[in-house]
């Protein structure tokens, strides 16, 4: 019967240490730390890692519960997944103790505005990205691969596993590389008849 504690930040510049000493002076023996966003369970190894740790009678303790998940489902799936093996959830500034009613029944609402939030700033990223492209300010994100380089090997003859080998990229990048330029010579030959 340990307590295990998950500290999570989404970005390289953010700092652990607050949660990190929060949870220690919880009772957590362990805790262990990531910067990854929280809109997803995959790529979090650390979580990963407690996750396959924990054992039946054991605690998750984190500091809050948008630290765990920023998904409803996620966070759903996570605490379905420690009910199912005895481990209880706890938040040190949140009354979340799954193993009370009255905390799992906050731990759901909590989930529910974590999700809402979520979708807030996807929606004001969203507008902020369209009034950017009306007003002719955005570009996007640079392209990560260079198409005319995918098109010169394909023209000498290599396929695409090899292009992808040679460019050290997927070979779904190469195949969409082509794809664009096959559409694009497709538009300017009917273009031009």
């Amino acid at each position: 019967m340990a307590t295990y504690g998950y500290a999570r930040v989404s970005t390289s510049d953010q700092d652990l240490t607050i949660q990190e000493t929060a949870l220690r002076a919880a009772g957590c023996q362990v805790v262990r730390s990531e910067k990854a966003s929280g809109a997803t369970r995959r790529g979090r190894r650390e979580l990963e890692i407690l996750m396959d740790f924990l054992q039946p009678d054991d605690t998750l303790m984190v500091t809050r519960i948008d630290r765990l998940a920023r998904s409803m489902k996620d966070l759903q799936d996570i605490v379905h997944d420690l009910r199912a093996r005895g481990v209880s959830l706890r938040a040190t500034e949140q009354p979340i103790d799954t193993a009370s009613a009255a905390g799992q029944a906050f731990l759901d609402m909590l989930g529910v505005f974590a999700q809402f939030e979520t979708n807030l700033r996807r929606e004001r990223q969203m507008e902020g990205i369209r009034a950017a492209k009306a007003r002719g300010v955005y570009r996007g994100r640079p392209p990560s691969v260079d198409r005319a380089e995918i098109r010169r090997l394909h023209a000498g003859g290599l396929g695409a596993a090899r292009i992808a080998r040679q460019l050290g990229i997927g070979r779904s990048s190469v195949y969409r590389a082509l794809e664009l330029a096959n559409a694009a010579r497709h538009q300017n030959e009917a273009h031009h008849e």
